[in-house]
């Protein structure tokens, strides 16, 4: 799957040079630069997509990876709760703690 992620990616950026010389040369005629400029934008995204393609998930989504992180922990932390039984004592003495600071 990353091979192919690195193949599209490539083939993006190609396409994206490609677009972008165009972009460069429309912009240089006068008359044609309205039309040169959107394209020109265009070709900057396409960099930055195959740049993302090419990247490893981790660094081109951290944001989403973090979650996902984040997620896995909150689940482990909860399997554990529900694993490990309360003790009475401790209830007790939690009891007797707020009782001292409700007088």
């Amino acid at each position: 799957m990353r091979i192919l992620h690195g193949i599209a990616g490539a083939l993006l950026w190609i396409l994206a040079a490609v677009l972008g010389l165009v972009a460069v040369v429309l912009c240089i005629t006068v008359i044609l630069l309205p039309a040169g400029l959107p394209l020109q934008g265009l070709s900057r995204r396409l960099f930055g997509m195959a740049v993302r393609l090419m990247l490893p998930r981790e660094v081109a989504h951290p944001v989403e990876q973090s979650r996902k992180g984040l997620r896995r922990q909150v689940e482990n932390a909860r399997c554990q709760i529900k694993k490990s039984k309360p003790r009475k004592a401790t209830a007790r003495a939690g009891r007797k703690v707020v009782k001292r600071l409700k007088k």
